[in-house]
């Protein structure tokens, strides 16, 4: 896997996270880091698995839950809660983003929001709720314009 520069800039900079934060940087971990860094798709830990152990035969899928846990752990990765029950991850973007997740390919785009609707809605539901709302976690799925193109080809 070749990476282009801003992608290898992101894998250096997580790794040097990682170090920062006290872990050792093995050559499993780095693999997982670049896999995950380079993704434009939601990724389950066992895929990220299948693809690193292509690249590092011996890697365990222990070491691919620990270091998806500590890059979430520092917020270099979020948590997608699929519809299925499926737990997969994804790079944080900068800012207040949120993504949009294909259920067929799971490409992942994200859009920033109306800050004022998603401030009326916050508003809203602490209003019904009674509730202090302190953050919010907004994700959407659907079948992104490739996987309707393929769709519309095969019929």
């Amino acid at each position: 896997m070749t990476l282009v520069p801003a992608q290898q800039n992101l894998v250096s900079d997580w790794l040097a996270r990682l170090h920062e934060a006290g872990y050792r940087l093995t050559a499993p971990r780095r693999v997982v880091v670049e896999i995950i860094a380079n993704s434009r798709y939601v990724m389950e830990p066992q895929a990220v698995y299948l693809l690193a152990r292509q690249r590092s035969p011996r890697i365990g899928l222990a070491t691919v839950y620990r270091t998806l846990e500590k890059l979430e752990d520092l917020g270099l990765i979020q948590r997608i809660h699929r519809p299925d029950g499926c737990q997969a991850f994804i790079a944080t973007v900068e800012g207040h983003q949120h993504p949009l997740i294909c259920r067929r390919c799971g490409r992942v785009e994200y859009f920033s929001g109306d800050a004022d609707i998603v401030t009326r809605l916050s508003q809203h539901v602490a209003e019904e709720s009674g509730y202090t709302i302190q953050e919010h976690w907004l994700q959407f799925f659907g079948i992104c314009s490739e996987c309707r193109r393929k769709e519309a080809n095969s019929e």
